[in-house]
């Protein structure tokens, strides 16, 4: 058996081992004493953790970009489960260096010793797709190379293949949403990462438009030592999230300024957004200058599209006229018209994703709130989720609410977003309200290429 029926067998089993084992604890517990049922449960979690953890390790695909998402998307997963899953996101287990060496024999012409002039076989970080090594290229630049799993990617469309499935899972989660464009999108998205001159041609954008920035930084694309499966950039040196999330909380407060600037700031002013916002693609230098690494997941938007969300900004944040806010959703068609609904009930159920930008003033994002997002974006039971839907063009932008909140929640970030998001936003155009804000904003002056108006805008 290969392939994807051979990967859907093995979660089966897995499945069907934490079914047993959740019968046996459940056993064992009638008879226990209050302090061993939290016991008994707690090692359950753990056995079954390890369990999923070593299975989608294992499967570098699909289903371990799943096991990434889960270890950080809602605090309400037992902790014991969240932890261990939390191991995928930087620690997947590794290829061998010979079989990473092949890679890049096959795709750069020469053995790694070769092509570069120092090389470490040893991988530095490892993930759902492909792992990252250390080198030393030849004209003495620093630079890390991403090596891409041999048959990843046919393992990965296999599960993509798999419509019929996906569509089904929407169509659980979301009863009135039009499954197949968003089943389509998804495809073509994670599609595009497996083809590593995209991220490198999506980077090297990414870099351009920041060329310059002051606490913003994205690594330069070595195009010569790259390929299909091979990408090498510039190598970068920062704390990650976990050590970040031991620093003083002003600092983690600039560093979570710093990464919503540049989410929104993208999406507002580049009109692109880079949709993988999870701890692990972010290096940490302290005063809020943070690194954005893997660009593999980005949707570019059209003009059209930003002008929708600010529609639904100016309705919602700005005027707070509730009316105008479902006639902007419902013309953007995240929302299927129906006169059983009220405007009350819309304006109720889309205020929680602006709540943190409704009002000025002092907002900490925190873990309840970050879970209470996942869980109002999955309620099938509320009457308006029954009637909404996610417009394919902004199907990766949902990863905002199921990634993006979450890490800031890690972070405990806390500022005036509201007076941030109207520096932001275009259409309102606000001074400075923070010290980063006027860094920024003297920046932005210079007319930095690949900014709006610059040459080659995107």
């Amino acid at each position: 058996m290969t392939g994807r029926r051979a990967r859907g067998a093995q979660m089966a089993g897995v499945a069907t081992r934490i079914g047993r084992s959740y019968a046996r604890s459940r056993a064992r517990q009638v008879f226990a004493s209050a302090a061993d049922k939290q016991r008994i449960r707690s090692e359950h979690e753990l056995r079954s953790a390890a369990e999923v953890t070593a299975a989608l390790g294992s499967m570098k695909g699909a289903m371990m970009k799943l096991g990434q998402m889960a270890s950080y998307l809602d605090t309400g997963l037992p902790e014991a489960v969240r932890e261990t899953l939390a191991s995928l996101q930087q620690e997947a287990p590794p290829m061998s260096a010979a079989l990473a060496g092949e890679v890049i024999e096959r795709e750069l012409g020469g053995a790694p010793e070769r092509v570069f002039a120092e090389w470490d076989p040893e991988p530095i970080a490892s993930a759902s797709i492909g792992q990252v090594h250390r080198a030393m290229a030849h004209d003495g630049q620093a630079v890390a190379v991403k090596v891409q799993y041999p048959g990843v990617d046919d393992a990965i469309r296999s599960d993509l293949d798999n419509s019929a499935l996906l569509m089904q899972v929407v169509s659980l989660l979301f009863p009135g949403l039009e499954a197949g464009p968003m089943v389509d999108e998804l495809r073509a998205r994670v599609g595009e990462e497996l083809d590593y001159r995209r991220e490198a041609d999506n980077q090297t954008r990414f870099a351009r438009a920041y060329a310059g920035h002051p606490f913003i930084h994205i690594p330069s694309v070595r195009g010569d030592l790259s390929s299909h499966r091979v990408l090498t950039t510039e190598l970068v040196a920062g704390a990650r999230y976990r050590e970040v999330l031991d620093w003083p909380q002003d600092e983690r407060d600039r560093s979570g300024e710093a990464i919503f600037r540049f989410v929104f700031g993208c999406l507002y002013r580049l009109r692109a957004f880079n949709g993988d916002p999870h701890p692990g693609n972010y290096l940490f230098h302290g005063g809020g200058r943070i690194t954005v690494l893997d660009f593999g997941l980005v949707k570019w938007f059209s003009d059209r599209d930003v002008s929708v969300l600010a529609e639904m900004i100016k309705t919602m944040v700005l005027g707070r006229d509730s009316a105008a806010f479902r006639r902007a959703v419902e013309a953007a068609g995240f929302l299927r018209p129906d006169p059983a609904l009220s405007d009350e009930q819309v304006r109720e159920y889309f205020s929680h994703y602006y709540e943190l930008v409704i009002d000025a003033g002092p907002v900490s994002f925190s873990p309840e709130y970050a879970s209470e997002t996942v869980r109002t974006f999955f309620d099938a039971g509320n009457e308006v989720v029954k009637r909404a839907n996610v417009p394919a063009e902004f199907v990766i932008l949902q990863r905002i609410n199921l990634g993006l909140y979450a890490v800031l929640a890690g972070l405990g970030a806390t500022a005036d977003w509201r007076r941030i998001a109207e520096e932001i936003w275009p259409f309102v155009d606000a001074a400075p309200s923070t010290a980063l804000g006027r860094l920024e904003a003297r920046w932005r002056e210079g007319g930095p290429a690949g900014w709006p108006g610059a040459p080659d805008a995107a």
